[in-house]
């Protein structure tokens, strides 16, 4: 009359089993060694030269050399580290902290000293403007 489904054996063991999750946010985990977390830019060393948005495979890096501004999309990196193999001061680094939890896009923006042209630069700005 009662017939036990083959499912009815995994149920009652995971009953009586650990857990094989974490309650994250709750119940945070150590980061590893290697760990890739949130990105972090050292404005102060950055030359503003694109190459980390160039780079970029998932194209979350936006730079803008004029008004010395540098901006990532959080959510759309993927975190595998060529921004910052590629950068040419190392001003890009990964912390090996999660990234936090979060109910809205979040966008990290820095802005620091744009470096000043060169001679030739700003003698051929000169000569174009004229």
């Amino acid at each position: 009359m009662f017939k036990i489904t083959p499912m009815t054996g995994n149920v009652l063991k995971n009953l009586f089993t650990k857990k094989s999750t974490r309650l994250y946010p709750f119940e945070i985990r150590e980061p590893f060694e290697n760990n890739r977390g949130e990105l972090y830019i050292d404005i102060d060393k950055c030359i503003f030269c694109n190459t980390c948005a160039r780079k970029c495979p998932s194209q979350c890096i936006t730079v803008d050399k004029e008004k010395g501004i540098w901006r990532c999309d959080a959510f759309a990196c993927v975190y595998c580290g060529t921004c910052g193999d590629h950068c040419p001061t190392k001003c890009l680094h990964h912390k090996r902290t999660w990234r936090p939890v979060a109910t809205s896009k979040v966008i990290i923006e820095e802005q620091g000293t744009p470096p000043k042209p060169k001679k030739k630069a700003a003698v051929k700005k000169e000569e174009a403007v004229e």
